[in-house]
């Protein structure tokens, strides 16, 4: 007999999606005709399946509220952006390239800055509460800031993200202790760790809290990242609100024009360099996509 259910996507690994459908988890795969649409079903989609002999199939992905390819994550209410200022330090680009792709899909980002016992990266912390982000420094080590990030995700499905070995299942472990979620050593002579997670599962912390644990990327992976049109990449960047529209072109790019209130912002000090460094990086590899590609 052919059941019919609808559930959510709680883990995607090697072709096999498990499906949350009320107290039950399906193992199932995927119609070949979604990925023929270009439309791989992610952690988090919320399906619809059928069930056979107990063996499941995801028949139809629903509408979804957003979506991410790296990390492959779908639906979510926020992304917590992991970071660190030792073993391994984090690059600001990496954590710009992620928060603008949230921005340009309006999902809210929080930066979360483990291994504080070890170094508070009080640097990192200025440039963002500066850019007006929401920022939290913690220690899995000490327990420093958990609750007060255990306070910001309850209640929401969030995705933590950020570079291998920054401590996101450390942290989800201090969180949720039960979980007992395999943690790696992080190499002292190349400064970066292991993928201890290589695929994307969703957690169920309880109180309505739920926290996708993804994969951890290096500098390299940002090629992977999708692309923001460069017409639309001022937006991502919040710092920039205050100053778009009052450049003396309409259609300023905020690089070379004269007159530009955002570039007159940061020789004043309001905007960040490192923000503006990334957005630069970031519109240049937006100038090399070709309309065509993007279809």
């Amino acid at each position: 007999m052919n059941e019919r259910k609808t559930g959510r996507i709680v883990r995607s690994i090697s072709g096999f999606y498990d499906v949350r459908a009320g107290q039950q988890l399906i193992t199932c795969r995927a119609r070949g005709i979604l990925r023929k649409e270009g439309n791989s079903p992610l952690t988090g989609d919320l399906v619809e399946i059928s069930v056979e002999n107990g063996k499941g199939m995801v028949e139809k992905i629903l509408p979804r509220q957003n979506h991410f390819v790296r990390p492959a994550v779908a639906n979510v209410d926020a992304l917590v952006v992991f970071a660190a200022n030792v073993n391994p330090v984090t690059e600001p680009f990496l954590i710009d390239r992620v928060a603008a792709i949230a921005g340009d899909q309006e999902v809210p980002v929080y930066l979360c800055i483990n291994k504080c016992d070890l170094d508070p990266a009080m640097d990192l912390e200025r440039i963002y509460r500066n850019a007006g982000f929401t920022v939290i420094c913690t220690s899995a080590e000490t327990g420093e800031g958990v609750e007060q990030l255990w306070e910001l995700i309850k209640g929401k499905l969030t995705a933590f993200t950020g570079n291998s070995g920054v401590g996101k299942s450390s942290i989800l472990n201090r969180l949720c202790p039960q979980l007992a979620l395999a943690t790696g050593e992080v190499s002292e002579k190349l400064g970066r760790g292991r993928h201890t997670t290589r695929h994307v599962e969703l957690y169920d912390l309880g109180e309505g809290t739920y926290v996708a644990d993804t994969p951890g990327f290096s500098s390299f992976d940002t090629d992977m990242m999708e692309i923001i049109l460069k017409e639309n990449l001022q937006y991502a960047f919040a710092d920039f609100a205050p100053y778009i529209g009052k450049c003396q072109f309409h259609d300023c790019t905020h690089r070379k024009e004269p007159g530009c209130a955002v570039t007159a912002a940061l020789a004043a000090g309001e905007i960040e360099p490192t923000r503006y460094d990334s957005y630069l990086r970031l519109y240049e590899k937006a100038s090399q996509i070709k309309q065509w590609e993007l279809k």
